[in-house]
This record gives structure tokens, C-alpha cells and sequence, in this order.
């Protein structure tokens, strides 16, 4: 049996790696309350929580380091001590430097490191305050994606449903650079009326051959959720981009503020047909990032 493929996780050492947002006490996120996570999380423990979901490989999406290339260095020691887990890892870097193929030259020193990831949008509110949105105005953005694309590195697009059209404009113009979509397109609005706006939005992605989407980080938008109200995410996530371009990931451990690895795995299981359960939890996965597959020998707790 082969094992899973977790497509969205973090790590932090807060004693490594400086992350401003996890040092700055008592400040509600877009997500919610972040005190129960700021402390450190490491891969011991997220392990302890994967594993016995039959996941054997993971995928570690940067974080908001003060400094991506620290932060993208320790992953890289994490991996080595590590060698009976496969992880790969999306790093942080501004396309937009005037350095960037000297950045990019550092990272790719990495052996763990296939793409990068910018943000383009988190929630209204936030995105409002912190003026990321403004970065699709800059050209040298689709100058780095077409690097980023010719040096084989992949691009994570984290974003909300009101900036789909606009980046998928951009995302069209890099059609070798691969993209992964988070958390499905960050469907904020869970009302019907929202739900069915993100979905028309999203074909502007789906359409493009390039872009792949993660099931991931749907509780941060909706941190009572059950498996039925995250159902039309999940359904539509599969039939506009197709099994072969959906992958889960768990975005532990900001997810875990609103459910336990277990939980989640068997949301995401009932929800996916169990004929493409190998392309959803792994296959897709491990050909976007070029990752192993470990096989694996005991029953999975989630059948």
C-alpha cells in the first residue's frame, strides 16, 4: 500500500527561525485566535498526528519567516535528520526583487526546495490592511513566475475568490511555471450566494492546464465546519479541475484550531470517491513536487 501525501504543512521553531506573526501576542488573524499555535510545531509531533492516517510524505509550505532563506535552511536540516520521511518544501521569495535569480540560485542549493510561494491574498480585511493585493499590479510578478517556471520550480498561489480573474490574466501568461492553488481558492463567503460566486470565479483557474488545487485550509474560514458543509467545496474542487489536479493537504497546524488530524482525513475520505482516492490523497501530490512514495505495510485508520 502506498502511503499518503499531506500537500500542505507547517513547521516552526520559534527558538531557529524568527516569525513576527507568531511572536506577537494577543493579535486576532484572519483566521482566528492564534494562541494555542504559537508555541513551537515540529515534525515529531506533526508525525504523531499524520501517520496514523497512512501519511508518509509531506509537503512543508513556508510561513512568514522574517527571512524565507533561514527559514527554508532549517526545513532542509529538518529533512536530513529526517530521511525516513519524504518532504519536500515551497519556499517564500518576492519574485518581484531585482535579485531574483541570485535568490533563487540560493534556494535551489536545497535539495528539498521545488517552488515558491508569494501571497496574493489572504482575507479582505487583512489583505486591506497589509496592501498585498497590489502585487499582480507589478509586471516584474509575471517576470518571476516565468523564472521561477524555467528553473522547473513550481509557484503555490494562495489568493481570494475577488482576485481569480485577475491573477488567472497574469498565470496565463507563465503557462511552464506550475501553480498550485490553496485552500481551494479561499472560499472566505460560505453563504450559498458566495459559494456559487467562488465556483463561477474558479473556472478562470480551472481552465488553465497549469494550475492544479489543494483541499486544504477549509477551516479557517469556517472553524465550526463538518463534512457536509464543506461538501460543495470539495465536490466542485473535483469536477472542475479533475481528480489528477486535486490534492489534499491538511495546513496543519493552523487547520488543528478547528479539528484533529484524524477528523479531517476522514472528512476529506468520505467526501472524495474512493476510485480516485490514490490521485487525491497521493498521486497528484507526488508528481506536482516530484516526491516519493513510501510504501507502507500496517492498515491505514482511515479505510
Amino acid at each position: 500500500m502506498i502511503g499518503c501525501v499531506d500537500a500542505h504543512h507547517h513547521l516552526w521553531d520559534l527558538e531557529t527561525v524568527h516569525y513576527p506573526w507568531l511572536m506577537a501576542r494577543g493579535v486576532d488573524r484572519f483566521f482566528g485566535d492564534p494562541t494555542p499555535i504559537q508555541r513551537d510545531y515540529l515534525l515529531d509531533e506533526f508525525r504523531s498526528e499524520a501517520a496514523p492516517s497512512s501519511v508518509r510524505a509531506s509537503v512543508h509550505i513556508q510561513v512568514g519567516a522574517e527571512n524565507g532563506l533561514d527559514e527554508a535552511r532549517w526545513v532542509q536540516s529538518v529533512a536530513d535528520a529526517n530521511p525516513d520521511w519524504s518532504m519536500a518544501q515551497v519556499v517564500f521569495c518576492d519574485l518581484t526583487s531585482t535579485d531574483l535569480p541570485a535568490q533563487l540560485d540560493r534556494f535551489q542549493t536545497l535539495p528539498t526546495v521545488r517552488g515558491v510561494r508569494q501571497i496574493v491574498g489572504r482575507a479582505p480585511g487583512e489583505d486591506a490592511q497589509t496592501g498585498t493585493n497590489t502585487l499582480l499590479d507589478d509586471p516584474r510578478f509575471l517576470i518571476g513566475l516565468q523564472e521561477a517556471g524555467r528553473r522547473g520550480l513550481s509557484f503555490d498561489l494562495q489568493l481570494i475568490p475577488e482576485l481569480i480573474e485577475k491573477t488567472a490574466r497574469i498565470l496565463a501568461r507563465a503557462p511552464n511555471t506550475r501553480i498550485a492553488l490553496c485552500h481551494a481558492g479561499s472560499p472566505h463567503d460560505r453563504s450559498a450566494a458566495g459559494l456559487n460566486d467562488w465556483a463561477q470565479r474558479l473556472h478562470a483557474l480551472s481552465d488553465l492546464p497549469h494550475v492544479s488545487c489543494k483541499l486544504s485550509g477549509l477551516g479557517m474560514f469556517d472553524h465550526k465546519w463538518t463534512a457536509e458543509s464543506v461538501r460543495p467545496i470539495v465536490d466542485e474542487c473535483l469536477a472542475q479541475f479533475g481528480a489528477n489536479r486535486v490534492m489534499f493537504g491538511s495546513n496543519f497546524p493552523v487547520d488543528k484550531l478547528y479539528g484533529d488530524y484524524a477528523s479531517l482525513m476522514q472528512a476529506y475520505h468520505d467526501l472524495v470517491p474512493a476510485e480516485v482516492h490514490s490521485a487525491v490523497f497521493s498521486q497528484t501530490a507526488a508528481r506536482f513536487y516530484d516526491l516519493e512514495l513510501p510504501e507502507i505495510s500496517e492498515l491505514a485508520t482511515v479505510t
